[in-house]
């Protein structure tokens, strides 16, 4: 088995948990480098890799991304900087030869997300988006069930995220809540949750309506989103994501319905069974009595574990040749449905899918 060469661009909030997963894959990978335009934060990514190696490690710091791929010649490169730098970081670092895992959202366009996949696709490598509550238990034991027709036919399903982002969050990045580098609430705190209402209703969307507003946050973007997508199957989804939440997250809430079966996943960052029914649960053995789980308890952040076994999934990936759970394909889906929401509000109108839309052209927006 290959011990993979990985470097980690952007050493900022999100970055830990890409250390981690490092960590927990460290029989099969091994950090190299760290980069960031502020040094200290890439070197205290450095330090924390190698606090977590018995035997320590040599993590060089850099400044510049495109000295470090001339220098480190990385097998796999994590990316994990303001989004809107996301699609040219990881165009570069594909053409560079190395294979990409992206934070999330990929991009803040169609064509920049369609560029990063022809990217991987052109010069065969591999492209994974960091939609890492795919791997959560709960959402696994859900999709399994799904694969398995349990539910039926679908007929709708619902995600709600109903957290605080509060001044003090957008004051430490000024990056945070802008159209060209991030977009609101639904593109960086309920994408996670849109990629799973639109995996799991099993059809691409067609059409969203959708109203966004800017109650509270001095931001450019939106802190609250609702939105009604139809998916090509006629099944329906409802979107509720809201940064203005007091005084403190409250949770991340998936429900699905079909015909014979009803879930629901929530917890802080849907990792709780809080329904599982099925017609055929007695003869299957997994009765809600049975599932439901009194001790189950939240992460300590809303980032979960996922980004562990999401890492695990891309090193298979590479190994075996094929595709990572959530590839670039997979990656834009959700990005497309957001996006059809930004352009719903501008135009105040409802918007047939595929569409090619960008934040930037939110910015003449008026509150």
């Amino acid at each position: 088995m290959k011990n993979e060469k990985i470097v980690l661009i952007g050493c900022g909030r999100i970055s830990s948990k890409h250390i981690e997963a490092a960590l927990a894959n460290k029989e099969r990978l091994r950090l190299v480098a760290c980069c960031d335009p502020i040094q200290d934060r890439a070197q205290r990514r450095a330090q924390e890799y190698g606090a977590g190696l018995s035997s320590g490690s040599d993590v060089t710091v850099y400044a510049d991304y495109h000295e470090m791929l001339a220098k480190e010649k990385p097998d796999i490169c994590a990316i994990a900087t303001e989004s809107g730098y996301h699609p040219q970081i990881a165009i570069d670092c594909l053409e560079a030869g190395s294979h990409v895992i992206c934070e999330k959202p990929m991009a803040l366009s169609t064509r920049d997300a369609d560029a990063m996949i022809d990217a991987a696709r052109r010069h065969n490598r591999k492209l994974a988006v960091c939609f890492q509550n795919r791997f959560n238990a709960p959402v696994q034991r859900a999709r399994a069930a799904r694969e398995a027709g349990r539910f039926g036919k679908m007929l709708h399903g619902m995600i709600q995220v109903r957290w605080n982002r509060d001044i003090d969050y957008y004051a430490q990045a000024p990056w945070r809540g802008t159209w060209e580098c991030d977009g609101g609430t639904l593109m960086n705190q309920c994408t996670h949750g849109i990629d799973l209402l639109q995996w799991m209703m099993g059809e691409d969307a067609v059409r969203v309506q959708a109203a966004t507003r800017r109650f509270l946050r001095p931001i450019e973007a939106e802190d609250f989103g609702a939105a009604i997508v139809e998916f090509a199957s006629g099944a329906v989804g409802i979107i509720e994501g809201s940064a203005d939440v007091f005084p403190k997250n409250l949770n991340e809430t998936l429900s699905l319905f079909g015909e014979k079966g009803t879930v629901v996943i929530g917890g802080l960052a849907v990792n709780k069974i809080e329904t599982w029914r099925f017609a055929d649960a007695t003869a299957v053995g997994d009765t809600e009595e049975k599932v439901l789980d009194p001790t189950a308890k939240d992460p300590p952040t809303v980032y979960g574990f996922g980004h562990t076994a999401l890492y695990g999934d891309f090193l298979d990936a590479v190994e075996q040749d094929r595709e990572p759970l959530v590839n670039g394909e997979a990656g834009k889906k959700a990005l497309e449905i957001i996006l059809a929401i930004y352009k719903s509000q501008k135009t105040g109108q409802p918007v047939t899918l595929p569409t090619e839309f960008s934040t930037l052209e939110m910015r003449e927006i008026k509150w």
